[in-house]
Formats: structure tokens, C-alpha cells, sequence
């Protein structure tokens, strides 16, 4: 699946913002580097980025800015871990997660009710899933696997989460860096999720 690209003088048009703006936005981090592709083209070399995730990332950045500072959002759209805990009840009251998907989840994992961070990320993933009715419960404790066995790869800037499912049978893959992937006929995604913007959205709830 590949991305589809958006040159620079287009973004900037559609936008509505100044090469100014989008450069101060990649210093503070907002706007991660590898979004910025380097491509020839006949007039030589052009910049270029994945258009879907580069315009919701400016939406996000024009909406939130009014409210928080460059040095929050930078902060918010961060791939690091936090030291923030919170306890299940936090989780619940945050409308962070259910209280069914949470139970769900200390059933499977037998872990304590303070979450960190990456805990947190899990269980949301989970909630995201299971409630979409993307995938079924046998399958969130395969997904819940493959997050706990990949944990430090999650942290990857371009980390997506992929559930396929043919005749029956599920299969869950934790891709990191993909531009593009493709299986064997008869093959279903049936979920599809970027773990950054999952990591972007939970903290919006957390701020």
C-alpha cells in the first residue's frame, strides 16, 4: 500500500502556512524528520511528504496550538515513553478505556493497576480494537502478545499495527518502517493502525 506524497509548494498552498512555520514546526519536533522526502524531479531535487499524515499533523498542530504551547505539543506528539502512572480507576474516568476492556486486560496479563505508559498504550490499542469490532477477543490476546513481546519497537516513529485474518485464521504484525506491503491472495486486513497516532490521541485524553 503505498502512501501518497504531497510536495512542499502544495502543502504550503493548501495549508494556508509559510515555509517559515513548517521549518520552526520540524526544529520543535512536531513534524518528524523522515516525514521530509528528498525526491528528483526534472526542475532537481524536491521535498515531498506523506499527505495524509502531514496535513492531519498541521490540523492538529492549527487547533491545539491556541491552547498549548510549541514546547507541549512537541511534547504531546512525542514518541517517548513518559514516567506517567495512573491507576485503572485514572484510565477508566479519563474515558482513557473501558472498564470491560481493561478487565480484559488484567485477566490476560495479571499485572498490577498502576499503568505506565507503555501499559497504557496496550490497553488503549485494545479498547480501539475490540470496541471497532475489528477483531474478536481471541485475537486482542494476540494482539496484546505481539505489544508485549515488541515493546521496544513500539517507540519507532513509523511503528504500525497490522491484524489479517484468511479463512479463519488471524495473524497480527507489528511493521516499522513500510512504505508499502502485500500478501497472498485471499489474505484480509482486517485492522490497520498507526501506533503513533495512537500514542498522539491517548495523550491528547491525558492532557
Amino acid at each position: 500500500m503505498n502512501e501518497e506524497l504531497i510536495s512542499k509548494k502544495e502543502l504550503l498552498e493548501l495549508a494556508g502556512i509559510s515555509y517559515g512555520q513548517l521549518y520552526r514546526w520540524k526544529r520543535k519536533d512536531l513534524i518528524p524528520e523522515d516525514w521530509f522526502i528528498r525526491k528528483s524531479t526534472f526542475t532537481g531535487q524536491e521535498t515531498f511528504f506523506p499527505k495524509e499524515k502531514i496535513l492531519e499533523r498541521i490540523n492538529k498542530i492549527q487547533t491545539m496550538k491556541e491552547n498549548l504551547s510549541l514546547d507541549e505539543l512537541a511534547d504531546m506528539f512525542s514518541p517517548n515513553i513518559s514516567d506517567l502512572n495512573l491507576t485503572k480507576d485514572d484510565l477508566i474516568r479519563r474515558n482513557i478505556v473501558s472498564e470491560t476492556v481493561i478487565n480484559f486486560y488484567l485477566e490476560n496479563e495479571n499485572g498490577s493497576l498502576q499503568f505506565s505508559f507503555s501499559r497504557m498504550l496496550e490497553v488503549f490499542v485494545l479498547e480501539k480494537l475490540l470496541q471497532s469490532g475489528q477483531i474478536n477477543l481471541e485475537e486482542g490476546k494476540m494482539v496484546l502478545q505481539v505489544l508485549k513481546d515488541q515493546a521496544s519497537m513500539i517507540k519507532q516513529k513509523s511503528a504500525e499495527l497490522v491484524i489479517t485474518r484468511k479463512l479463519g485464521v488471524s495473524s497480527c504484525l507489528l511493521l516499522i518502517n513500510t512504505e508499502s506491503f502485500h500478501f497472498e491472495r485471499g489474505m484480509k486486513i482486517v485492522a490497520q493502525l498507526s501506533l503513533m497516532a495512537c500514542m498522539e490521541e491517548m495523550k491528547s485524553k491525558l492532557l
